[in-house]
């Protein structure tokens, strides 16, 4: 019989003959009623013999309907009509020969045309699942294969439920055909050994080869709490909580757990810490207890019975009627919250691990009395998933901050990060063979060090002018008020402060002392804002010029901070522009050739680059790839400049950069320093790389007390005549694409620290107003035209 739309090992023949045999053996019963029964059952066979032969085809399995209900009668007891979901069918179909009443209602509720469909068996499973019933029937082979068997039915509410298929197999034969092959050993080790090969068991089990006599009885139980608790343990395991699906997959679950369509699902994360409830940090997550917060205090969030049943019982909190616990405590924060998102009933209950509280799930819904104290119970099922779940996410979070915390503080780069990786499992294995080591340096042999740097000019300068200007504007402000007071209350104290502020002006005017901005800070501190909360009572208009007083401080350090929040502001903008086209461009750079790459802001942005064989590990480096990226810094260098000079119009504060790189011509070794968590050169000849690196800015043009970087001028600084070859080229090429001027300026340098012999090749940059600007400019030009 053709019953299914696919290949089956099996021609099913539905037959009742080991039903007939039985009832033949029960015409020897002493009991009459017993008897009567075979007889009447016998006498449908003698009328209708195919129903012992086989039925073959579909059609005819629905004209003998009546009878097969007949034969079926005992099997399905009437008594237990509404009561067992259980159907008469053959395996793994669709065909139902007769069912209950509670099926048929199950079925009935799903939906007009609803068709139960097995869970998880596709057609070569269904294939697979045919011949298991050849070996273990015909052939006694013990093999399950299977896996248990679920419909998936919907029900009125809309809620999918779950029901097991226990198939009884008390009725069927498995007969060989002509066609069938025979199976030994060696075919049942190699199928053993191929569950997901369907061509090899369709080579043992030709389609068809044997024939399915009979039929089975499907009895189905509701598993859906079960089924919905492996789902919610598989979904902790699976989902992405950065998925939307996520939360709503999470609430199809406990919709199906409750056996409630409405309720949703939140969660609070506890921070112990803070002793607050934070929200979880994804965006389908939401949190009803905070509502319309990010975090709250534990004991504002909750009303006093909620807290105390979550932190004190360490029990779920159930609120059946929200309105009525609002009206008796009018004053808690949570009923308005829940009320504010027409949540009528809910459970807060705690997750917590050995007496720790770890956040709060909360359930709610829309209906009175929809969640309570009864149903809350169904909790005790899930929690102990949950908080494996929970202490997994907290791990995981404090992965992540510390990952966090190590790429933005304490940055080891990819290009060497290998290296960190093998160290860690060196020192790792060594901790498991009960070995102590130590975590050895990591050490980087035979590199060629680059390094450039765009610094602001006189920011020190700049900043110290600023440092002056809001102290003298701060303390002309205090005399004025001081001088209100006078003409109000002539006391020689008012007098002494007057002159004392008069002598602040005038010695941070002259000159600005180190300690200045700190002598005068104690003096407001401790004499004029005591003073100054006394005056503010004596009248309005002393109240109303020291409120303007106050206004014009910074709240933090209670001083004025006007001309210097501008200059940190300009520093700041400079410093963020400038690096992130740095970290724009090293991403270009890292696809040429890997090298390892680090950059520091202070006043202006600085950068160490590093390339070699030992850091790539691919027996790949060429020198070609050092000379690439020598070319690529000068040029960054250049577009740095650019970029900041269009940046520069617009700052609160106008400052000017000039920028330098420094050419070290031999390879080194390059430590990473444990205690200081960064790099740098290894042994006392490398040394005299980072004393240049350290000073070389601050150094003059030999013979004269002009600095060697100079605004608007690309400045390289290299000791070797080869380098200065090299870089020569650069120049021209760089020249070409309109990035430098023609005038090459070739200076030496005074000597540094024990370093002597450098020289400087000086190039004008050339500018553009903006990117799309064919025009070239000198910085002079540049300048005149932007002003």
């Amino acid at each position: 019989m053709e019953m299914f739309g696919y290949e089956f090992p099996l021609d099913i023949r539905i037959s009742f003959s080991l039903f007939f045999d039985e009832y033949r053996e029960f015409l020897k019963s002493d009991n009459k009623l017993v008897r009567d029964r075979a007889e009447s059952i016998l006498k449908i066979v003698e009328e209708y013999p195919e129903l012992e032969q086989g039925i073959i085809t579909e059609n005819r399995v629905q004209e003998l309907l009546p009878q097969i209900e007949l034969v079926l009668e005992d099997s399905f007891s009437q008594i237990l009509q509404k009561n067992e979901i259980k159907i008469a069918t053959i395996p793994f179909s669709n065909v139902v020969l007769k069912s209950t009443q509670r099926y048929n209602d199950i079925i009935s509720a799903a939906g007009i045309d609803f068709e139960p469909q097995i869970k998880n068996l596709n057609e070569d499973n269904y294939f697979i699942m045919g011949c298991s019933i050849i070996l273990n029937k015909y052939y006694g082979y013990k093999i399950d294969f299977r896996r248990p068997f679920f419909y998936e039915i919907p029900d009125t509410i809309g809620i999918n439920r779950y029901y097991r298929i226990l198939y009884n197999g008390d009725f069927i034969e498995i007969i060989k055909t002509d066609k069938a092959k025979e199976i030994n050993e060696q075919d049942v080790a190699e199928l053993l050994d191929n569950f997901d090969n369907v061509a090899i068991w369709k080579e043992k089990f030709p389609p068809n080869s044997w024939i399915f006599k009979g039929i089975v009885i499907a009895n189905m139980f509701d598993v859906t709490t079960d089924v919905s608790l492996s789902d919610f343990k598989a979904s902790l395991l699976r989902y992405d909580k950065t998925k939307d699906n996520f939360i709503d997959s999470f609430q199809n679950i406990f919709r199906a757990i409750f056996n409630l369509p409405e309720i949703k699902v939140g969660f609070s994360n506890y921070n112990e810490e803070d002793q607050v409830f934070e929200r979880v940090p994804f965006k389908s997550i939401d949190s009803y207890i905070l509502f319309d917060q990010y975090s709250d205090d534990c004991e504002s969030a909750l009303c006093k019975g909620s807290y105390y049943y979550l932190f004190n019982e360490s029990k779920y909190f159930a609120i059946s009627d929200v309105n009525k616990y609002q009206k008796s405590t009018p004053q808690e924060k949570i009923y308005k919250n829940l009320i504010a998102q027409n949540i009528n009933s809910a459970i807060i209950a705690p997750i917590e691990n050995h007496g720790k509280l770890l956040g709060v799930l909360e359930i709610v819904s829309p209906n009175v009395h929809e969640l309570n104290s009864i149903n809350a119970n169904k909790l005790q099922d899930v929690m102990p998933y949950l908080v494996d779940a929970v202490l997994r996410s907290k791990a995981k979070a404090e992965d992540e901050l510390e990952l966090v915390i190590q790429q933005e503080c304490t940055s080891i780069h990819p290009s060497v990060y290998w290296k960190f990786r093998q160290e860690a499992k060196r020192f790792l294995r060594a901790l498991v063979d009960e070995n102590p080591v130590s975590f050895r340096e990591v050490v980087f042999e035979d590199v060629y060090p680059l390094f450039g740097q765009i610094d602001i000019k006189g920011s020190s300068d700049a900043r110290n002018s600023a440092v002056q200007k809001d102290l003298v504007l701060q303390l002309q402000s205090i005399s004025k008020i001081i001088n209100k007071v006078g003409e109000q209350d002539a006391l020689p104290i008012y007098e002494q402060i007057k002159f004392r502020i008069d002598d602040f002006i005038h010695s941070v005017t002259d000159r600005l002392q180190v300690d200045s901005e700190q002598k005068i800070l104690d003096f407001v501190k401790k004499d004029i804002t005591p003073l100054f909360k006394h005056l503010r009572k004596k009248n309005k208009e002393l109240e109303t010029l020291i409120h303007e007083y106050n206004t014009s401080l910074d709240g933090n350090i209670k001083m004025l901070y006007k001309y210097r929040r501008a200059h940190d502001e300009s520093v700041m903008l400079i410093n963020k522009e400038m690096a992130a086209l740095l970290d724009k461009k090293q991403e270009e750079a890292q696809q040429m050739y890997p090298h390892y790459f680090e950059r520091f802001k202070s006043d202006g942005v600085e950068h160490n680059m590093y390339i070699g064989e030992s850091i790539t590990k691919q027996n790949s480096f060429n020198k070609i790839y050092l000379y690439n990226l020598r070319l690529w810094q000068l040029q960054v260098m250049c577009e740095m400049e650019n970029e900041y000079y269009q940046l520069k119009k617009d700052l609160p504060v106008a400052l000017d950069v000039a920028s330098m790189v420094l050419v070290f011509s031999a390879s080194l070794s390059v430590r990473f320093r444990m205690d200081e968590k960064r790099f740098d050169v290894d042994g006392t000849y490398n040394a005299r790389y980072e004393v240049v690196k350290k000073r070389v800015d601050k150094a003059n043009i030999k013979g004269t007390n002009r600095r060697i970087t100079e605004k608007g001028k690309l400045v390289i600084v290299y000791s070797q005549r080869n380098d200065e070859r090299e870089y020569i080229k650069y120049i021209n090429f760089l020249q070409s694409k309109n990035y430098l001027e023609e005038e090459i300026e070739m200076v030496e340098l005074d000597d540094l620290q024990g370093v002597t012999g450098l020289k400087a090749l000086r190039v004008n940059i050339l500018y553009s107003k903006n990117k799309k600007d064919k025009e070239y400019y000198t910085y002079e030009d540049l300048m005149k035209e932007l002003n």
